[in-house]
């Protein structure tokens, strides 16, 4: 799971239209059942809609980044599928078409990169820019990226005002005293409260469920009746439900990099073993900065690097560096290399360039440039709705005294993001918005075979939740790339991997048993 940055914009909220046919909403004591009842017809009506109406596809925005020809458009949702004839909001979504002949082409294939809060839009791009790994799906394939409710263009939800949002130095998250975590505990709360104020009415359907339902009816827009889909990180989650609510609906689905999809995970214990797996992907990155030492000086063992962070954590705890970053500010940048293979040369850098006198380096990557109004509104919006989507899939548990007790516990041993985690998290217990029970994702009868990636080693969604996922999906295939740790494996360069996606996207077929392949290329210095 990943807050990804996306392109900020106004969205709108429109009122639906009464038609004939109108679907009366649950009584306020109606049992769940009867609710989710609701709302499945609620989608089957609106994913009619949409089928009927189709989607008028038009240059893109200019701002929106996104070059021909790829081409932008909206297909109209419900905010609540128990009433589809109720307030309606607008999906963004854009697509390229497919490269090869028309004897090729297989249809659409729909992309979520993850968070909650990430914008798919990009997805198109990976023909744009000629990305090799997927040059072959390009031919069979109409490329479609979407940005999910509240995200992005697609009525985007906020909680505080984006610069201040930004603005550093923050607070260091590791409590020094009980004064520490009583004020982390005020600005979790004032959090809360600020999305409850300026994006309150959104709040209650901001679910993967209702993302799911959504994702259904854009496949009804574009004509496909059946689900191609590659999801990525929280991705794999919102693939997951989908594929238990609409198990006949889904052709092809690649889940990459896997969110544990049991119930009891979602999502306080999800956070908390975020914490463990990032530690030893930490760990990982700098014992690689160490066998690099000719090239990083920062140590030729691990302790000398683990006291290289040490040095540095408090360098910026006493003096901001540049006035603008704190242990804060560096912990959202160093968590970048325990999150991807790429990013462990350009932080090692920065790093060691400090280390040599010169800060200005871990200054530019770290601290926020309040001058980039697009970039923190983008920003915001992801955070807001990681926040309302995590706090409204499932209960939290409201008493300090736990949230306390475990990540005091696992900080001893797991202090790289433990409290960091634990306060961007901390607003869900006192959300003002009501939160559901989390779908118990399943086999469902008519669900196709469907391929998980997932590297051994991946901090941020560790590797049993593949292995979860794996049984709850019967007839999946899993591909373990091991001895790696990158998050997101699917766009990476892997001759063992690529290959079997590919065959996958384009034949349906995969390996008579799980698959285990050699890691990718190690990073170089």
């Amino acid at each position: 799971m990943r807050r990804t940055a996306v392109l900020g914009s106004a969205g709108t909220l429109i009122a639906g239209t009464l038609v004939a046919g109108a679907i009366a909403a649950p009584a306020a004591n109606a049992d769940s059942r009867h609710l989710r009842d609701a709302e499945s017809i609620g989608v089957a009506v609106a994913a009619a809609r949409a089928a009927q109406t189709g989607i008028d596809w038009q240059d893109c925005p200019a701002d929106w980044g996104l070059e021909k020809p790829i081409q932008c458009g909206w297909v109209t949702v419900p905010v609540d599928y128990a009433k589809p004839n109720g307030k309606k909001i607008k999906i963004a979504v854009d697509r390229i078409n497919a490269t090869g002949t028309p004897a090729e082409r297989q249809g659409a294939l729909l992309y979520n990169p993850g968070g909650p809060g990430g914008s798919g839009l990009r997805f198109p791009r990976r023909v744009t820019t000629k990305n090799k790994i997927w040059a072959n799906a390009a031919k069979a394939y109409d490329f479609v990226g979407f940005d999910p409710r509240g995200v992005g263009h697609s009525a985007p939800i906020s909680c505080v005002d984006p610069t201040e949002f930004v603005k550093g130095p923050k607070a260091d998250p590791v409590p020094d005293s009980e004064a520490d975590k009583r004020a982390q505990r005020k600005l979790a709360a004032e959090y809360a409260k600020g999305c409850a104020e300026k994006s309150g009415d959104m709040l209650p359907f901001m679910t993967t469920p209702n993302t799911a339902r959504d994702l259904d009816v854009v496949r009804a827009a574009l004509g496909e009746k059946k689900l191609n889909f590659v999801g990525v990180s929280y991705g794999t989650y919102l693939g997951a439900v989908y594929g238990t609510l609409f198990p006949t609906h889904v052709r092809r689905m690649v889940l990459d990099s896997v969110v544990n999809p049991s119930t009891r995970n979602i999502w306080y214990e999800a956070n908390l073993g975020q914490d463990i797996a990032f530690e030893g992907r930490l760990t990982d990155w700098m014992t690689w900065v160490a066998q690099n030492d000719a090239t990083y000086h920062l140590g030729d063992t691990l302790a000398e690097v683990r006291q290289q962070w040490t040095i540095l954590r408090a360098d910026a705890k006493k003096a901001p560096l540049g006035g603008k970053v704190g242990p804060s500010e560096l912990i959202g940048f160093f968590q970048n290399a325990p999150y991807y293979d790429s990013m462990w040369a350009p932080v090692a850098e920065a790093w060691s360039a400090y280390a040599a006198g010169d800060p200005q380096p871990l200054i530019d990557n770290a601290a926020a440039d309040l001058t980039d109004t697009a970039g923190n509104i983008a920003s915001e919006n992801s955070n807001a709705v990681y926040t309302a989507v995590e706090c409204a899939d499932a209960p939290w548990p409201t008493s300090w005294k736990k949230w306390d007790r475990d990540n005091s516990r696992l900080h001893e041993q797991y202090p790289f993001m433990t409290w960091s985690n634990a306060w961007m998290n901390l607003p869900c217990a006192t959300w003002s918005g009501p939160s559901a029970r989390p779908t118990v994702v399943k086999t469902n009868k008519g669900l196709p075979p469907v391929l998980i990636t997932q590297s051994e080693r991946d901090a941020a969604t560790p590797y049993e939740g593949a292995v979860e996922l794996h049984k709850r999906f019967k007839g999946s295939r899993l591909i373990t790339e091991k001895d790696a740790g990158s998050h997101g494996i699917t766009n990476l360069v892997n001759p063992c991997l690529n290959p079997k996606v590919e065959a996958y996207l384009l034949t349906g077929e995969l390996d008579a048993t799980d698959q285990t392949c050699a890691p990718h290329a190690a990073p170089q210095p």
